[in-house]
């Protein structure tokens, strides 16, 4: 298994290259279907996978989180992913995938890892109506490998349903501006563009998105196109592009790529809002030219960074 992540050291070589190094597991059998799933989750996100140890339970969890481990003198939460997907396994899962998401570190349950697959972000598609109503909304993208479709899951939504906190208090003292501003951006989680929706929404700025990094550069090039003909120039349109790293079909990074080597986007700043963890992400979205960076689910610190790079006065 150590074997197995040795290769995640090279991933700091993909910004900008429109690819990605995913970790394949699946969660076992389902005894009502008698399918196999297979998942993926980009290992900029892992940590470390080991056998499942010993688990504290925990009161007043939801029925997927198993309880809490202690990792190097630290309690993290330990969440069931079979449960939690609706899979009914005949077998306790063995393998516990140990994952960073803004600086918070989780567990996740799974049956066994597969292998770390190197692949262009262009092969992994917007999964089809069919499977985002089965799943629940629970997978982000797809692609095939060997005949088998291995499904992106949106780890965001498992950890926004299983923490059970109230985030209403996040957007109580974000303050409206009176300037019009107008915001694109791109996020594939439904839960991360629910959240941005309510930023902005307390911001009293205009927004327009995209549901991944191909379909938000088809529109600003639409949007673009219209500036032009109408003679006026697209960053007094559109004012600052918002933009999350992991999106099926094209990736932050090469979207913002893209808005960088484009004359026609001077002057309009790009965002970056992620669940990546880490100074290397930051360095990676410089590196393409990005402006900034902002964690995800801090409504407080997004708002603060926004009136910032759309020089807003209190």
């Amino acid at each position: 298994m150590s074997e197995l992540l040795k290769k995640i050291d090279a991933r700091t070589k993909l910004a900008g290259t429109n690819k990605l190094e995913i970790l394949l597991f699946s969660l076992g059998e389902d005894q009502r279907t008698g399918r196999k799933e297979v998942f993926g989750i980009n290992v900029f996100k892992v940590r470390e996978v080991m056998r499942t140890p010993e688990i504290t339970s925990a009161p007043e969890m939801p029925s997927s989180v198993e309880g809490m481990v202690s990792l190097r003198g630290a309690l993290v939460p330990i969440i069931d992913l079979a449960k939690y997907a609706g899979i009914v396994t005949e077998k306790k899962p063995e393998i516990m995938i140990v994952t960073e998401y803004n600086g918070h570190t989780q567990g996740f349950l799974v049956e066994a890892v597969d292998t770390i697959l190197r692949l262009d972000w262009s092969a992994m598609r917007v999964p089809p109506e069919m499977i985002t109503n089965r799943m629940g909304g629970l997978v982000t993208a797809v692609t095939e490998l060997n005949n088998t479709l291995v499904m992106m899951m949106d780890v965001e939504k498992v950890l926004a349903e299983t923490s059970l906190t109230d985030d209403a208090h996040h957007f109580l003292n974000i303050e409206p501006i009176k300037e019009e501003r107008m915001i694109f951006f791109a996020d594939d989680s439904v839960v991360a563009r629910k959240q941005i929706e309510r930023t902005l929404d307390a911001m009293n700025v205009k927004y327009a998105y995209a549901i991944n990094g191909m379909r938000a550069w088809d529109e600003l090039q639409r949007m673009a196109a219209q500036a032009d003909l109408s003679g006026r120039k697209l960053c007094d349109v559109v004012n600052l592009v918002l933009t999350d790293v992991e999106m099926p079909e094209m990736d932050g990074y090469m979207l913002t790529k893209l808005i960088k080597s484009d004359p026609r986007f001077a002057g309009i700043p790009v965002l970056m809002h992620s669940s990546l963890s880490g100074n290397s992400n930051q360095k990676l979205g410089e590196s393409v030219g990005v402006d900034a960076y902002v964690s995800k689910f801090e409504p407080q610190k997004l708002a603060i960074k926004l009136r910032e790079m759309l020089h807003i006065g209190k």
